[in-house]
């Protein structure tokens, strides 16, 4: 192992004991969501790091792919409380967030202000179609996204740990919608890409879901179980060559990167990642890490994870759109371009 720039090091028994848990806890509650769900491995697995991070993801997929289903089928089997939010046009930010209502005490008779709590108010928020909503709405979301509490008439309300949100959009019908800003894109740690399963899995889905369903689930990993991993992920070690190997991928996709970005980034990409992305990618590979039983992060990690963490953070520009040039086909060439220093995990 190469120097670290991680002063804390898994050594101590409780930690070891604690990263022991996080693997079998993963393997249970795979096992779990296959009673109900079918196929998606690569989907949930960038969940559950999402989840042992303390990060919020954006799932993209066409109708009928469960997105829903997955995400309350794990809010189920960690036993967390669940609140799905229908983003539509006519939503307001209080419909979100709550409100205060004038309600009579009915001891005393006097009338006061109380607050309503809105269904962000849960462990598991899911914010189907974020993208059918106006913005004033979708920016809501954002302090409890980002600081995990909401202002409602100048009271700060804290909310419970743990707390995730996992927004879907449909990459179809785009028609009546309002794209994300780019500043609230950049809250969600990966944009996961969920497609058709394969013919068998498929075939596997109508078989099991046009019959009797009857389940039960057992909590093998709790929420207290949660902030317990997301505290011993960020222990984990981290080399200095893997690090600037992170932010060389990021720092690369920027077109305006002191004139060193490669000729595609600067003929195609009108902005690139921002610094959250490396700090995702490091952060996503010390996950990643401890979920295959290792206790540093590699390059691997970090270039398994490139993809869901920068394609919703590099902007094109129309020269890219005309020829039809995507995200995730850019950074597949950011993976080729940037080397890898020649030492490290």
């Amino acid at each position: 192992m190469t120097e670290t720039t991680d002063k804390t090091i898994l050594e101590s028994p409780d930690d070891i004991a604690l990263a022991e848990r996080l693997q079998k806890g993963r393997v249970q509650i795979m096992d779990e969501l296959r009673k109900l769900i079918v196929g998606q491995e690569d989907v949930i697995e960038l969940v559950l790091l999402s989840i042992f991070v303390g990060g919020n993801s954006l799932i993209v997929g066409v109708p009928g792919l469960a997105k829903t289903l997955l995400i309350h089928t794990i809010a189920q089997v960690l036993d967390l409380k669940f609140s799905r939010i229908q983003f539509t046009p006519d939503l307001m930010p209080s419909d979100i967030t709550g409100t205060d209502l004038i309600q009579e005490d009915p001891k005393t008779g006097r009338r006061q202000m109380v607050f309503m709590h809105g269904p962000v108010f849960a462990n598991i928020v899911l914010a189907d179609e974020i993208n059918r909503t106006p913005p004033k709405t979708q920016a809501a979301m954002l302090e409890a996204m980002q600081e995990h509490q909401v202002t409602v008439q100048g009271t700060t309300y804290v909310l419970e740990e743990p707390f995730f949100v996992f927004a879907t959009q449909n990459p179809i019908e785009l028609e009546g919608t309002y794209p994300l800003p780019e500043a609230q894109l950049d809250r969600f740690m990966f944009h996961i890409v969920m497609d058709h399963l394969p013919q068998e899995q498929e075939l596997e889905v109508v078989r099991s879901t046009t019959g009797i369903q009857e389940y039960e689930f057992e909590h093998a990993v709790t929420g207290k179980d949660i902030v317990a991993f997301q505290e011993l992920v960020r222990k984990v070690p981290v080399s200095e060559e893997v690090l600037q190997y992170a932010l060389a991928l990021v720092r690369t996709s920027r077109p305006s990167a002191n004139g060193s970005a490669p000729d595609f980034i600067r003929e195609w990409v009108s902005y690139g990642a921002s610094v959250r992305a490396a700090q995702y990618i490091v952060l996503g590979g010390k996950a990643r890490a401890l979920m295959r039983g290792r206790y540093h992060v590699s390059f691997e990690d970090v270039r398994a994870l490139a993809h869901p963490v920068m394609r919703h953070r590099i902007l094109t520009n129309f020269h890219a759109e005309s020829e039809r040039i995507t995200t995730d086909s850019l950074i597949d060439q950011l993976l080729e371009t940037v080397p890898m220093p020649s030492s490290g995990m």
